[in-house]
């Protein structure tokens, strides 16, 4: 199993669930050292946000938390699998809030290339 390499790579996303607060004006940057991963991640309804957890070959675990526009803390947690698809990289990703309604959701990230 190829393993994907996030350091200093950003994000945006391209699908949410409508339970979820991410949006495509949210920038995630990631950061790698070994299997580690963390990252922070801003922008739409969320004003600024934290993620860490591991990386194995394609498959990311981590948890999150952000605060919304409104002032409230979300926490969370999430398994995403990678995919490098002409150069750029995929997050495939099925998440659940660790708080309010405990909900699921899943997601779809993008690489930003610059």
């Amino acid at each position: 199993m190829n393993s994907i390499d996030l350091h200093n790579k950003c994000f945006r996303a391209v699908s949410n669930s409508a339970n979820g607060q991410v949006s495509s004006l949210t920038t995630f940057h990631y950061r790698q050292k070994g299997n580690k991963i963390w990252g922070t991640y801003w922008g739409g309804s969320i004003r600024f946000g934290t993620l860490n957890g591991i990386i194995s070959g394609t498959d990311l675990r981590f948890n999150y938390r952000h605060r919304d526009e409104s002032g409230a803390f979300f926490t969370g947690k999430c398994q995403s699998k990678a995919l490098l698809k002409d150069g750029i990289i995929y997050l495939s990703e099925e998440w659940q809030w660790t708080c309010d309604d405990y909900s699921k959701g899943e997601s779809e990230l993008i690489q930003i290339m610059e």
